[in-house]
């Protein structure tokens, strides 16, 4: 069967809405602070009823979000990722099991290759093409891993590489911070809206803005799955020695967290240690360590030189497991038409030490 190919994206193209955006100016830090402290303030229990309501309705109060700009953790809004943190602890109750291990590294490497070749080379750079199916299946894998809808997560990696380590970015280790940029900037309202204009080729799809709109389903999907597998395997193979409860907090919790500091190293660490062989303008680092628990991610500085290919690991050594995937699925005719790196491009390599944290890179 021929699959259904999502319309050519072309008049609104990722491409196109960067270099548009790209072009329009910043609004002023300043003149942004100064009118978050003039905003009136809801009362708290106002707050607490809309943020429990986001956790279903990503809309929820979605205007009122828009106008804020003060960049501070919003606890209630990010009490379940806590508590999956929490909940991971409790593995010393629930103890442990091959199976239960398995299937954390299952979901593990299932969910890492969704958000790093489909949520982050095709939602975010479009390097290649894929079927609406292929499209929608694993935007609801990434969707699991609990790092919000495909176009939130699109729309602020866009932003990333426009405003790379500059006062704009909102995840730059050199901006705010090295734990803010791994995982405090989520935490803010300032950052929890959907800025659709910047991902206007994704919004043209309604299951992809039904996905990004109630982003809790497909974790709460998945977790119930993880629990009621491990509830049938006691049942008909007790001698594998777990329950429900262990397989929810090895295959969801445990997994999920772990899926997601492995993400989150990439906008932290990748901009702090490792080594710069291109002079990408930013702080962006390639680490070899990163590459292998992301499948790929860690050749950062590759990717910020050169972001419209498939392909990070631009040498035959520099291990990209996600690359790998995608091309066994390009033989399968799942994915086409990967963007590769040009020669020129990687001929412009040139090997730099590590230089201290916050430096930029000196031209030769």
């Amino acid at each position: 069967m021929t699959p259904m190919l999502p319309d050519d994206p072309s008049p609104t193209s990722a491409s196109h809405s960067a270099v548009a955006l790209a072009e329009a100016p910043a609004v002023s830090p300043d003149l942004m602070r100064a009118a978050e402290a003039a905003r009136p303030r809801p009362g708290f229990l106002r707050h607490l009823w809309l943020t429990v309501r986001r956790w279903v309705d990503v809309h929820t109060g979605e205007d009122e979000l828009a106008k804020t700009h003060e960049a501070k953790v919003d606890w209630p809004r990010i009490m379940p990722f806590l508590g999956l943190h929490v909940a991971c602890l409790t593995v010393y109750w629930v103890g442990f099991s091959w199976v239960a291990l398995g299937v954390a590294v299952g979901l593990y490497a299932v969910r890492m290759f969704a958000i790093t070749a489909f949520y982050h080379r095709y939602f975010s750079h479009r390097a290649y093409k894929t079927s609406r199916v292929a499209q929608f299946i694993f935007a609801c894998i990434g969707n699991s891993s609990v790092q919000r809808g495909p176009l939130w997560w699109a729309a602020h990696h866009r932003h990333h590489h426009r405003f790379s380590d500059q006062e704009p970015d909102r995840h730059s280790p050199r901006q705010q911070g090295l734990l803010w940029s791994h995982m405090g900037w989520f935490s803010s309202e300032s950052n929890f809206p959907t800025d659709y204009k910047s991902v206007q080729d994704l919004a043209k799809f309604p299951e992809l803005m039904f996905l990004n709109r109630f982003d809790v389903l497909m974790p709460i999907l998945l977790g119930t799955s993880c629990f009621f597998l491990g509830r049938v395997l006691n049942a008909m193979w007790p001698e594998l020695h777990t329950s429900g409860l262990q397989m929810l907090v090895w295959g969801f919790c445990i997994s999920t967290v772990a899926v997601a500091h492995a993400t989150f190293t990439v906008n932290s660490l990748t901009h702090v240690f490792g080594v710069q062989d291109y002079d990408s303008k930013d702080d962006s680092r390639n680490s070899m360590l990163i590459a292998l628990l992301t499948f790929g991610e860690g050749w950062h500085n590759n990717h910020h030189h050169y972001s419209a290919s498939a392909r990070q690991g631009f040498r035959w050594w520099q291990i990209d497991m996600s690359y790998y995937g995608l091309w066994v699925m390009s033989k399968l005719g799942i994915v086409w038409a990967l963007k590769p790196v040009p020669a020129e491009v990687v001929a412009q390599a040139r090997r730099q030490a590590p230089k201290p944290f916050g430096k930029r890179p000196r031209k030769p």
